[in-house]
């Protein structure tokens, strides 16, 4: 399944002078980083215009992701909520092995893209925490979306079969695109999804999800009728 046409990418590096946003990431900057060795991200664009994917090259959560659609969600994250401390920052999703970032609506990416960079370089060549103790690091959290729903357990098999497929074939797909897709709910054949990082308000994730994803999971469920996003 492909959501998005080809990206190009680009590639920033950094032989890691004194970190100028240590002290956004809670840490103090080194007094020697001559050793510090190169490091190389890479920046690809995504379906959604208004987000960046970045790939530092190494792995960001050992399993599932982490949504954070706010800055009071990015409170758990001291790399998180330097991002959202730029400015201009809408949205910021943790992935696997790449971070992607969301500009507000008005903002210049060159501009923001490079204050990204400057705090991505810091944060990996510090080695610094990605999570604050105490705040379930590392832990897929669920959405904080006003979605009250609790599955019937008559429907188990069904649900099993579901979380099946987004498990191997749907996450790993809109994952190249610097997204997510979680589930968060079956109920009288209409399967509840959300949108999260570059999936999130982007003008092509309708289709994808109509398209794309109902279609694949009806083909295998056939107990799905539609599939919704929330």
């Amino acid at each position: 399944m492909k959501s998005c046409s080809g990206a190009s990418r680009g590639v920033a590096s950094s032989a890691a002078t004194a970190p100028a946003f240590a002290g956004a990431l809670g840490l103090d900057p080194a007094p020697d980083t001559a050793h510090i060795p190169l490091m190389l991200i890479e920046i690809e664009p995504t379906p959604n215009p208004a987000t960046r994917k970045f790939l530092p090259g190494r792995t960001v959560m050992d399993t599932g992701g982490r949504d954070f659609p706010n800055a009071q969600a990015a409170q758990a994250s001291p790399l998180a909520e330097a991002l959202f401390a730029i400015g201009n920052t809408d949205g910021v999703y943790f992935g696997r092995d790449f971070i992607s970032v969301s500009a507000a609506p008005g903002a210049d990416w060159p501009s923001l893209e490079a204050d990204v960079l400057t705090l991505l370089l810091d944060h990996f060549t510090l080695d610094a925490p990605l999570f604050r103790q105490g705040s379930a690091a590392g832990i897929e959290v669920a959405p904080n979306d006003g979605f009250d729903h609790i599955d019937d357990p008559a429907d188990a098999d069904i649900i099993d079969q579901i979380k099946d497929l987004l498990e191997t074939r749907v996450r790993p797909a809109v994952a190249n695109d610097g997204g997510d897709i979680v589930y968060r709910g079956y109920r009288e054949g209409k399967l509840f999804l959300v949108m999260q990082g570059a999936c999130a308000g982007c003008p092509s994730s309708a289709v994808t999800l109509k398209r794309g994803i109902e279609t694949l999971i009806k083909h295998y469920v056939p107990e799905v009728e539609s599939v919704e996003a929330v």
